[in-house]
C-alpha cells in the first residue's frame, strides 16, 4: 500500500484527520495504513477516531491503540460533541455493515446513515475542514439489472423506496446528496467512495459476507455450504488495494463526485467457494443447497471501475486467489496467537 501511495502523503504532513467508523473492518485498515504512512514518511500527523467503545478497540488492537498519533473521541455519530482543535481531513465511514440491523431495525439503519452523515458534515463545516471522504456503497444503485454487466457511476437505477430492505442503500443515497449540498453551499471538498465487496485480514467470518463464511468453513475443516444456488455473481477487492483507492480518492478525487471502489473480476458464488477451497484446503467439499432454476438470470453485484482507472490511475493489484490466501494465513496466525493483530 505504501509503495503505491508515496506521492499522496506529503499532503498529510502535519495533518489532523477525523475518522468515524475507525474501529470496524474498514476502520482498522484505515488506521493501520495511516499509522504505517505516518511512521514511514515522518508525517507528524494525528488521527482522532470517533468511537462508542474505545476500550474494546484497545483490547482487540493494542498496537494501534498505543500509537501516540491516534487518539479516541467518545460519542455516537449522530450526536457526538465536536472535538477541540483544528482538522484538515474527515473520513466518514461510520455505518454498520449489518444485514441483521438493516432487516430488524431499518429506521435505525436509515437514521445512522442520514443523521450521522449530517452531523459529521456539520462538524466539517463548523471547523472549516476542507476535505471530506464519504465511504458510501454500491447499494445506492439498488438491484443490479441482470443485463447490466458492470454498474457505472452514472447508472440511473436505485433502491425500491417502498421496501424497508433498502434502508441501508437509501440512507447512503441521502448521505451522498448531503455531501453534494455541503460541497455547493459550504465549499467542502466532499469525495464519495462507493464500496462494493472486499476480502482481507480482519474480515468478519461469522456474519453475512459469503467469502467470510467460506473461509470460516474451510479453516474449520468443514464442507463449504452455499445457502442459495451459487449462480450469483460478485467481485472482490483486496483490502490493501482498497486503502490505496480510498486515500487516493480523498487526496485527488473530484469534489461531489462518486467513484466505484471494487474489483471488475467477476466470479460466481459457486466458483468463489471452489476457489476458496482450492487455495485454503484442497479437497474441501462444496455443498449447494438449491438447484439453479433453468432460464432464471443470475443476480449480479459488480461495479465498473473505469472512472477510477481513467481519472485517478487506480487499478487492482492483488488477485482473488492471492487475496484469499493472505486472508486465510492471517486468520490461521490469529488462531495460533490471539494477541497477534498485525496484517
Amino acid at each position: 500500500m505504501l509503495a503505491h501511495t508515496a506521492e499522496l502523503w506529503p499532503e498529510f504532513r502535519n495533518a489532523s484527520i477525523f475518522i468515524t467508523g475507525g474501529t470496524g473492518f474498514f476502520g482498522y485498515w484505515l488506521l493501520s495504513s495511516f499509522a504505517a504512512a505516518n511512521e514511514r514518511f515522518k508525517l507528524k500527523a494525528r488521527a482522532v477516531v470517533l468511537t462508542r467503545d474505545a476500550e474494546a478497540f484497545r483490547k482487540r488492537t493494542p498496537e494501534l491503540a498505543s500509537d501516540s498519533a491516534i487518539r479516541f473521541h467518545p460519542g455516537d455519530v449522530r450526536s457526538f460533541e465536536f472535538p477541540a482543535g483544528g482538522f484538515t481531513h474527515v473520513i466518514h465511514g461510520a455505518t454498520p455493515a449489518s444485514a441483521t440491523l438493516n432487516s430488524s431495525r431499518p429506521m435505525e439503519m436509515l437514521d445512522i446513515n442520514v443523521e450521522g452523515t449530517k452531523r459529521v458534515l456539520e462538524f466539517a463545516r463548523t471547523k472549516r475542514i476542507p476535505k471530506f471522504l464519504l465511504c458510501s456503497s454500491g447499494a445506492v444503485y439498488g438491484r443490479q439489472p441482470t443485463d447490466v454487466d458492470r454498474v457505472p457511476e452514472d447508472f440511473s437505477g436505485g433502491p425500491d423506496c417502498l421496501d424497508p430492505y433498502w434502508a441501508y442503500g437509501e440512507g447512503k443515497r441521502v448521505a451522498e446528496l448531503l455531501c453534494a449540498m455541503y460541497a455547493r453551499e459550504h465549499r467542502i471538498q466532499t469525495k464519495i467512495a462507493r464500496g462494493w465487496t472486499f476480502v482481507g485480514p480482519h474480515l468478519p467470518l461469522d456474519i453475512h459476507f459469503a467469502i467470510g463464511n467460506f473461509l470460516r468453513d474451510t479453516l474449520e475443516g468443514k464442507p463449504i455450504r452455499i445457502q442459495g444456488d451459487g449462480t450469483s455473481f460478485r467481485s472482490y477487492l483486496y483490502t490493501a488495494d482498497l486503502m490505496i483507492w480510498l486515500w487516493t480518492i480523498l487526496a485527488k478525487g473530484r469534489t461531489a463526485r462518486a467513484y466505484n471502489v471494487g474489483s471488475e473480476h467477476v466470479v460466481s458464488i459457486a466458483e468463489l467457494a471452489r476457489r476458496t477451497a482450492a487455495v485454503v484446503a484442497p479437497g474441501t467439499p462444496v455443498e449447494i443447497a438449491r438447484e439453479a432454476i433453468p432460464g432464471r438470470p443470475a443476480e449480479r453485484y459488480v461495479p465498473s471501475t473505469e472512472r477510477a482507472r481513467l481519472e485517478l490511475g487506480l487499478e487492482e493489484r492483488i488477485g482473488l486467489d492471492e487475496a484469499i490466501r493472505r486472508t486465510a494465513e492471517w486468520h490461521r496466525a490469529l488462531e495460533a496467537d490471539p494477541l497477534r493483530q498485525t496484517t
